[in-house]
């Protein structure tokens, strides 16, 4: 009988929220508004709040608008005269969520009721209403009320306490206004912390911490007054023990500590630095702790610390160890976690606790046996290979392709330790990538065969075969064909390249057409690296030019039409018999030859690059009518943008295993559609007498010369030709009774050497509302043509304001003559450089060589490497190579690789390295700079 009830108790909780109609729980709400319904029956009254705020978080239409959420909110206001504590507290939960869909001028009305339950005599009221309040208070409104607030967070409930830190949490994240308050409660905040309950010191740690937390000197005050004096709440610990290990992380970086990684130091004993040396010990004696979390926490931060010693893991790794054989899941996972994060840098350290390890390569939680493997393959020794291969193998067929994905990756790592061992390796990854498997776990298998082959030449042949094989049946199309190009671009260097033509012309035989496709290409650079498998492949290429799909088809007739033009003008010719091996010539094509230009040699831009370059070059006055050819040299240079940039750095991280050609790229799959992106430049060739100027270099991003808010907000674009530059002036008209004629802006050149204001192109009206352009010309003197250095301008607008009527424009008044001063415009060096990147740094550099190098040394005010290099990149307007335009957090000097194309057509390349100094507030950059000029 009593299950029964039960049964039918869920039932009716259930039934509450099906099928509700908004307009009959509104029509309900109505009885909010009757006090002696709302005293008899508190229980309904709960109920319709329960159904209004499951409406509330509804996406559908059953949601409340702004006028419904209104009206019910007010009637909510009214249930204060209930003394119903479980009413009182819905109240305040319907009111902390319908406050965001009412209007905010309403809300506040609200709080005089909220107020009053503040300051009442029940804490459960006081409580919860200071949560409330937290949410729809602003800065004047929060004035009012500081003094009850901060007699809260003192007070003797921990509930009223806990609740007004967490409400003062809330307000300090909210906007910077609230902040400044709550930043006057730091004596309330460190009294709460000597509170006896754990949860107000918990809270309280969090809200000082938040307080301090914009004041370097502030949060080490803070960390080295509560290492000493430590709160008796474990949780408010845990935070003590993450802000110390935050600020060791900071102090470590920025290069305040002298004991570095390989001086054999402790940071025990880190003379240089107090705060690490007080922090480090603060964390080393949280290991004796006698709470489980502060134990755990003391470990992982000390373990997370950058560039730190071994000796300083020691007694963090035998707390670990003994983790490791817990009891309890969640110490156990979270002490292999740890450990398997560490190992990673520190190898060795964890590798005493290969014991435990292999056990828990068995255990019954999939994650932490993953876990243990992974860290196992990083720790163990060459001798153990074989074993934990083994029971890996039986592993691997229990688990999801998640967990596959991370222990493939793991054996990569291990091969690169021990490469005697990658045939077994090697053999072991090919094997499983052969049995089932989804797409992602088999990319990565052979993502990471690629790494390997690249780290380990010797096993290029080895590795090739066992992809070949794995074609032979494959079930991906998109695998299939990054495999072809992966033969296509190591088959032809390997030992015995014909061996691998039978698996790619098998593909042109069995696949689907895209597969063909791709093959074709394939034979076709084969054909062009290896001259003596030419006539072997033409006769394989020639019965496809009778495929049933065109794109195959055209690529074969392509082939087949440059390989007997390679053949006619370079035939080859065996060597004889007898000859001895040193004289047989290398099975290479001449630099000449069409088909190592037509199939190997790669295009200088993308093709989304070179398709904007042309569309910039039809644009171009007179381009089109021009006798010069069209050829990479004479289209335009085009800087790259950040999405260039992303989908370089997408198409390495995702290929990682062959330079893809255009044409093979088109036919695997179909690019989607980017946004066309607008020529700044065709603003000027619109005019004739700046059309004649010639071709537009490149053109800056928009300046502005005005605040957003003022009356006349004025950008410039500078654009760049070879001995002049347009400044473009666009002109918004924000006040509605005024027109504006015959816009200019006056630049003063007088003081400037370099330029000189040759003419200006009024915009002749700007109504109210609207944008327009006035352009003025500066021409660069023949001492600029030596010397090149930064300008500054003084602006000025001039236009005619004509009084009209706001409503029909019409002109209503006299019109006069009115200037308005402008922000000064500077124009850089950095303006003249188009930030183009280069495919290979390392060789441009090497190429231009020394003769052309100009080397300097700065010093330069920043407090971390990342804005240094940001303020450098910025300064010299050039774009980043290789990847070096992000910090990486090692605490090493900075390598920076800068490439760009100077006005006129000059490379320049960039190497500068950016140290922090020992003070911790400079850094030094040491620059070198090539050009071809």
């Amino acid at each position: 009988e009593g299950q029964g009830d039960d049964k039918k108790l869920q039932h009716g909780r259930s039934n509450l929220f099906m099928n509700l109609s908004k307009a009959a729980v509104l029509m309900d709400a109505r009885i909010f508004h009757d006090s002696h319904a709302v005293k008899e029956n508190p229980q309904k009254c709960c109920t319709i709040l329960a159904q209004l705020i499951y409406l509330q978080s509804q996406d559908s239409g059953k949601s409340l608008n702004e006028t419904e959420a209104t009206e019910v909110f007010f009637g909510s206001t009214k249930l204060f005269v209930s003394q119903d504590a479980s009413l009182r507290r819905m109240v305040y939960l319907f009111l902390k969520e319908i406050h965001k869909s009412c209007d905010p001028n309403n809300v506040i009305i609200v709080t005089s009721c909220l107020t009053k339950d503040m300051t009442c005599d029940v804490d459960l009221y006081r409580a919860n209403s200071l949560r409330v309040l937290a949410q729809i208070l602003d800065s004047a409104m929060l004035g009012a009320i500081e003094r009850y607030v901060k007699q809260a967070i003192i007070d003797s409930s921990p509930l009223v306490a806990s609740s007004a830190l967490v409400s003062s949490l809330h307000l300090f994240r909210s906007n910077p206004d609230c902040a400044a308050i709550v930043r006057r409660w730091i004596a309330e905040t460190q009294e709460a912390l000597k509170s006896r309950d754990q949860m107000v010191q918990f809270h309280a740690m969090q809200l000082l911490y938040q307080i301090k937390s914009h004041d370097r000197n502030g949060v080490s005050k803070l960390v080295s007054q509560y290492t000493q004096n430590a709160p008796k709440s474990p949780l408010a610990i845990v935070l003590l023990v993450r802000y110390t290990c935050k600020l060791l992380h900071d102090e470590i970086l920025s290069g305040r500590v002298s004991t570095i990684t390989g001086s054999g130091g402790s940071l025990a004993n880190a003379s240089s630095s107090p705060v690490v040396q007080k922090g480090f010990q603060f964390l080393q004696s949280s290991l004796r702790h006698k709470s489980v979390m502060v134990v755990y926490e003391a470990a992982r931060a000390i373990c997370s610390l950058p560039e730190i010693e071994p000796q300083d893991l020691v007694q963090a790794i035998s707390i670990l160890q003994l983790y490791l054989v817990s009891a309890k899941p969640s110490i156990k996972f979270a002490s292999m976690r740890t450990l398997a994060t560490l190992a990673t840098h520190q190898p060795r350290v964890v590798s005493k606790c290969n014991a435990e390890l292999e056990i828990l390569a068995t255990d019954s939680n999939r994650l932490v046996a993953t876990l243990a493997i992974t860290t196992l393959l990083q720790t163990g020794s060459e001798n153990s290979i074989d074993r934990l291969l083994q029971q890996i193998s039986t592993f691997l067929h229990q688990i999801t392709d998640e967990y596959k994905i991370t222990i493939v990756k793991s054996l990569q790592k291990l091969c690169l330790t021990y490469p005697s061992k990658h045939h077994r390796i090697v053999g072991f990854l090919a094997a499983f990538l052969r049995d089932e498997g989804g797409f992602e776990f088999k990319r990565t298998i052979i993502s990471g065969v690629v790494s390997l082959m690249r780290a380990l030449p010797e096993m290029v042949d080895s590795s090739l075969l066992h992809l070949c094989e794995f074609i032979e049946d494959c079930e991906y199309t998109m695998l299939t064909i990054r495999v072809l190009y992966l033969i296509a671009d190591w088959g032809p260097k390997a030992s015995h390249p014909p061996r691998y033509i039978r698996f790619v012309y098998n593909r042109v035989m069995l696949e689907n057409a895209t597969v063909r496709a791709a093959a074709i290409s394939v034979l076709a650079k084969f054909a062009a690296r290896c001259p003596s498998l030419r006539d072997s492949i033409l006769a394989l290429l020639k019965p496809s030019l009778m495929d049933e799909d065109d794109e195959t088809r055209d690529r074969a007739a392509y082939a087949v039409s440059i390989l007997e033009q390679a053949m006619e003008q370079n035939p080859y010719t065996p060597p004889p018999d007898d000859a001895e091996a040193d004289d047989i010539l290398p099975d290479q094509p001449v630099d000449d030859d069409v088909a190592n230009i037509c199939f190997l040699k790669p295009l200088p831009m993308s093709l989304d690059k070179l398709e904007r370059s042309i569309q910039a070059y039809m644009a171009t006055p007179n381009a089109m009518e021009s006798p010069e050819p069209l050829n990479f040299s004479t289209l335009p240079i085009l800087e790259d943008t950040d999405e260039d940039q992303s989908d370089k750095d997408n198409a390495e991280g995702d290929a990682g295993d062959s330079v893809l050609g255009d044409m093979e790229f088109l036919a695997v799959s179909q690019p989607e559609k980017k946004k066309e992106k607008l020529d700044p430049a065709a603003a000027v060739y619109a005019i004739p007498e700046l059309a004649a100027l010639g071709r537009v270099f490149r053109s800056s991003m928009p300046v502005a010369l005005t605040e957003s808010e003022t009356e006349y907000v004025v950008q410039c674009i500078k654009h760049i030709f070879d001995n002049h530059v347009v400044l473009q002036f666009s002109v918004e008209n924000t006040i509605e009774d005024q027109r504006l004629d015959n816009v200019s802006v006056a630049i003063d050149t007088s003081e400037s050497e370099l330029f000189e204001a040759t003419g200006e192109i009024q915009a002749e009206s700007i109504p109210c509302g609207s944008v327009g352009s006035c352009f003025t010309i500066l021409e660069r003197t023949k001492e600029a043509d030596t010397l090149l250095s930064s300008s500054s301008f003084t602006c000025e607008l001039h236009f005619t304001v004509v009084q009209v009527d706001a409503g029909t424009g019409d002109e209503i008044g006299d019109s006069y003559a009115e200037e308005y001063p402008l922000e000064d415009l500077e124009i850089a060096s950095s303006d003249f450089i188009a930030k183009v990147a280069v495919v290979d740094f390392r060789s441009e550099w090497e190429t231009m060589g020394a003769e052309q190098e100009v080397l300097e040394k700065f010093s330069l005010q920043f407090k971390t490497l990342g804005e240094a290099v940001t303020a450098v990149i910025h300064f010299l307007g050039m774009q980043p190579c290789d990847g070096t335009g992000s910090v990486k957090p090692t605490g090493k000097p900075h390598m920076l690789h800068l490439s760009g194309v100077f006005v006129g057509g000059h490379s320049i390349l960039a190497r500068a390295q950016i140290a922090m100094q020992k003070d911790g507030n400079s850094v030094l950059l040491k620059i070198a700079v090539r050009s071809d000029d």
